[in-house]
């Protein structure tokens, strides 16, 4: 009977030292790794908002270039049919949105929607407007038309996009 309470003598602060040390050394181990995913975090977020930053930056452009008024003014109808001009303010839009396209994996899908809304509307309406002009018309009467539309519907295809960017940019930053 002594043997076994000298033996709990020795035994029972032995594990309470170790029990004791074990928590220690789990605390100091989850502490060291939150530090370090902080750390992470923080010098993530040194590479990956610059780069967000840009990506919004750039879809804004793409959305001020597909801007129809911004459009017509940049690739020029004069000296074309209806028809080439319509092919090439097309061509521009297809370009410009291709050229962006990988922007997407910096923006939220909500924010994606609306930029490839806004292309949909501005493609929309100048196919629109195309469909309605004479067999024989100038390039620089179906710009004429394109801005014409614009006018007596008093929408700008591309603004609630730029809004809604704008918008996601201030939430996150």
């Amino acid at each position: 009977m002594e043997l076994i309470i000298d033996i709990l003598k020795i035994t029972i602060p032995g594990l309470i030292v170790a029990i004791a040390m074990y928590q220690l050394v789990k605390n100091q181990t989850e502490r060291d790794y939150k530090l370090r995913l902080m750390e992470l975090k923080q010098k993530n977020g040194e590479v990956v908002i610059p780069i967000r930053l840009q990506a919004y930056e750039r879809i804004v452009l793409l959305l001020e270039r597909i801007t129809p008024s911004n459009l017509l003014l940049r690739v020029s109808g004069s000296g074309h049919t209806a028809s080439d001009y319509h092919r090439m303010l097309l061509s521009e839009i297809r370009n410009e949105f291709s050229h962006n396209m990988s922007q997407q994996v910096y923006m939220s899908e909500q924010a994606w929607q609306q930029v490839k809304h806004a292309r949909e509307e501005v493609v929309n309406l100048i196919n629109r407007t195309y469909q309605e002009m004479p067999d024989k018309s100038k390039g620089t009467d179906l710009a004429k038309k394109v801005l014409e539309s614009i006018l007596a519907t008093e929408t700008d295809p591309t603004a609630r996009a730029i809004t809604f960017v704008k918008q996601e940019i201030a939430q996150v930053f």
